[in-house]
């Protein structure tokens, strides 16, 4: 895995993409020519015995190795450390005598034993002193695995993309003699939204463009879709094309092409947003992006994200390649409007069309359509992976193949959040002799990288009933918030999709409660999986009780985690919207241990808390503290999957 990000630098020539600036040294090696100082590497601005360079990485890993690619006179680095999630440093090579060594170039690869902590960034310490001031890095990576990570001449060549399947054909309930294009597949895999051109059972009929189809999952065993419907309107119209262009998350929301008018046409203005009701699908209604325009108006393709934070569009720009590009847009704060559109760079984009953008739940792993990298046909089906959050810095573009790519029509690749199955769109043998979509499995080397899907209903605490509210989720190891959904207004379910590597905290937002948020720490978790969680809305009044389930300790201390100040800020935000309300704040332990320990320790830890509120600004007088040890449990104390709930931070409304 190489770096994704820079945090730290002693020194540099030049920032951003400049020659010899610190994000040079992101993603795989790319400096050529080798031996000699290349614009692609990263030089320190000064000379010294401490120069430095600190990255990160996308996730964390329990590291076996580190590779540092030093592409031009190698030998002046004099330390490597690891950086866990919690900060923490770990020396894992040493070098007290730095200078030139025989080479002109070298990957330096320090292995050692799996560590007990999981590797989140890496430090190198150079003296460039010792090799006359000039010292070159190309990349920084991390392993699991002590092989070998970079061939010595630093070439990463593409190994061919491999399938567990052929192509299958969905058959007769999806597919018909029309054609049936753009699939869409929803996150959890079992509705597949997609259109069909010129079917008598279009809503305009046989001469109506286009319409919105779906098929739901029959029998997920044996992959079987059940006969596909017309969603009909408001989201079909008689008149216009009709297209999904991605589901929410919890398939609540669909993103659709084209702007729909009062008089009911659709023009090609940018992308609409349409929700699920108790009674079917709202009108579709303006998305607003900033400086939005397409130049060629009969070729555009929306995809929003499954954070519900990021939109990527195909349009043609005049800031583009040529023709199409592939563009993203991020969701302002306040959730209102999108962003102007940010071209992916040179590094996707081509003179010619590129287009049909599908981001993977990974919120990295990018599928797209390409007519100008050549390949099988007109357009191929290529990817690429992200690795920065510029979202202009992207691993070159692999061809998946001729397993997937044939000299006809190929496009429109969609996959859910399992990773397993992938969607698309093809001419080859089609029924009729149309278009059709087809299902293909990847191998797991080629899966995008894996997820957790998070599905449950948000409750009244007091009532039990569903809630209609708004979730959200953050990585507590950064404060970032990920992603943002909405609940169904149905029955309050949700479903928010998690990528492995962190642990993440989300709660649900509604007028006149307080949540309880949750956490789930995927930082290592290796498959995809479901995880079913009920959240929590307790009604703000005096006397309720609220627990502050991201609120984490050291272990048998008092002393606050880093991943706790989402949760105590969310806290202090609360205090200071609501200056009248007074709270009591409430320790609790598992009954491991000394009773008196444990009584003394639940007060410790929420002292701290008040600690550190009074530290933001709340007056002390407005928050008083008890501490009641092992006394209160509410769960058994029998084993530790039910202990741990007993050791919680609650606080009480004493006063409105």
């Amino acid at each position: 895995m190489w770096a994704s990000k820079v945090v730290a630098v002693s020194s540099q020539k030049a920032e951003g993409k400049e020659p010899f600036s610190p994000e040079k040294v992101l993603g795989e090696p790319n400096a050529t020519p080798l031996g000699q100082a290349s614009n692609e590497a990263w030089i320190p601005k000064k000379t010294g015995s401490s120069e430095s360079i600190e990255v990160r990485f996308s996730k964390s890993v329990i590291a076996r190795q580190v590779s540092v690619v030093e592409n031009f006179n190698p030998g002046a680095i004099t330390k490597i450390e690891l950086v866990d999630t919690r900060g923490g440093k770990h020396e894992v090579y040493k070098n007290d005598t730095p200078g030139p060594i025989p080479e002109q170039f070298r990957t330096l690869q320090a292995t050692f034993p799996a560590a007990t902590y999981r590797t989140i960034g890496v430090v190198v310490t150079m003296n460039t002193k010792a090799v006359n001031g000039v010292n070159q890095i190309d990349a920084i990576g991390v392993a699991d695995v002590v092989d070998t990570m970079v061939k010595k001449e630093f070439k990463n060549e593409d190994s061919a993309v491999s399938f567990d399947s052929a192509m299958v054909n969905l058959g007769p309930n999806v597919n018909s003699k029309y054609v049936d294009t753009h699939p869409v597949i929803s996150p959890d895999g079992r509705t597949l939204f997609f259109a069909r051109q010129e079917s008598p059972q279009n809503s305009g009929g046989a001469s109506d463009a286009q319409d919105v189809w779906y098929s739901t999952l029959g029998n997920a065993e044996k992959k079987a879709w059940n006969a596909a419907k017309n969603i009909g309107s408001p989201i079909n119209t008689p008149r216009d094309p009709n297209g999904v262009a991605s589901v929410s998350a919890n398939g609540q929301q669909l993103l659709v092409i084209g702007v729909y008018e009062p008089d009911g046409t659709i023009v090609p203005k940018g992308p609409s947003l349409s929700r699920r009701t108790a009674t079917g699908w709202t009108k579709p209604e303006k998305v607003d992006i900033e400086d939005y325009y397409n130049d060629d108006a009969e070729h555009v393709d929306f995809f929003l994200a499954t954070s519900g934070k990021v939109m990527l569009m195909a349009v043609d720009r005049k800031d583009g390649q040529g023709e199409q590009d592939l563009y993203v847009s991020f969701l302002n704060q306040g959730g209102k409007t999108w962003s102007r559109p940010r071209n992916l760079g040179p590094n996707v984009n081509t003179k010619k069309a590129d287009f049909a953008p599908f981001l993977a739940a990974d919120g990295k792993t990018l599928y797209f359509a390409s007519e100008g990298r050549g390949g099988y046909g007109k357009s191929d089906i290529f990817y690429s992976k992200r690795l920065d959050d510029s979202w202009t810095n992207w691993t070159k573009p692999r061809n998946l193949g001729p397993t997937v790519n044939s000299p006809d029509f190929d496009a429109y690749y969609t996959v859910s959040a399992a990773g397993e199955d992938a969607y698309l769109v093809s001419a080859r043998n089609g029924t009729g002799g149309s278009k059709d979509i087809f299902r293909i499995s990847l191998k797991p080397t080629f899966r995008p990288e894996v997820v957790t899907l998070v599905r449950g209903r948000v409750l009244d605490a007091s009532s039990k009933k569903p809630v209609a509210a708004t979730i959200r989720y953050e990585n507590l190891l950064t404060g970032e918030e990920i992603g943002v959904a909405e609940t169904s207004p149905i029955d309050g379910s949700y479903t928010i999709v998690l990528p492995s590597g962190t642990q993440y905290g989300y709660r649900a937002e509604a007028k006149d409660y307080l949540a309880e948020s949750d956490n789930l720490d995927v930082t290592d978790r290796q498959k995809y999986s479901e995880v079913n969680q009920d959240l929590y809305l307790v009604p703000f009044a005096v006397g309720q009780t609220i627990k502050l389930n991201n609120i984490f300790f050291t272990q048998s201390k008092y002393y606050l985690r880093e991943n706790s100040y989402p949760e105590l800020l969310r806290l202090v935000k609360i205090l200071k919207d609501y200056p009248q309300i007074e709270i009591r704040l409430e320790g609790h332990t598992d009954n491991q241990g000394d009773p008196q320990l444990n009584l003394k320790l639940s007060l410790d830890r929420v002292n701290e808390v008040k600690k550190y509120l009074v530290q933001k600004g709340i007056s002390s007088s407005r928050i008083s503290t008890e501490g009641f040890g092992g006394s209160k449990p509410v769960a058994s104390n029998d084993q530790e999957e039910t202990r741990k709930l007993n050791r919680r931070v609650e606080f009480r409304i004493t006063k409105k």
